[in-house]
């Protein structure tokens, strides 16, 4: 996937909006006004998507081109290099897999809003 594919994919969820707080190469997608995906657009193209502990550390057993999360959290985070490894669904599966994450831990109501919106 390039970065068009990756960021309209991103931009169908529910409730996403992106922009660059930090600088100006770090795409930042967040849902209600939390970080779910961040792309690096200078250099090399990698993503780092949240996942869950467990699964994090297996996919990075498994795979070489998933790393621990560069400045992030490393037991929750994870950075996909894009070097054409990875498939374009199993990719879409690990972004849904995060935005997911990020809105199980949203308050009741915003989680019940993004379920109507997403009906």
């Amino acid at each position: 996937m390039n970065i068009e594919m990756i960021r309209e994919y991103c931009l169908e969820k529910p409730a996403v909006t992106e922009s660059f707080p930090f600088d100006e190469v770090t795409l930042v997608f967040k849902v209600a006004g939390k970080m779910f995906a961040l792309v690096n657009l200078d250099g090399s193209l990698r993503i780092n998507l949240k996942c869950d502990p467990e699964k994090a550390l297996e996919l990075r057993e498994h795979y070489s081109f998933v790393l621990p999360g560069y400045h992030m959290n490393k037991r929750l985070w994870n950075t996909i290099l894009l070097d054409g490894s990875v498939e374009s669904d199993m990719l879409k599966s690990w972004i849904d897999d995060s935005y997911h994450l990020v809105v199980a831990k949203l308050p009741k109501n915003i989680r019940e809003k993004l379920v109507q919106v997403d009906t």
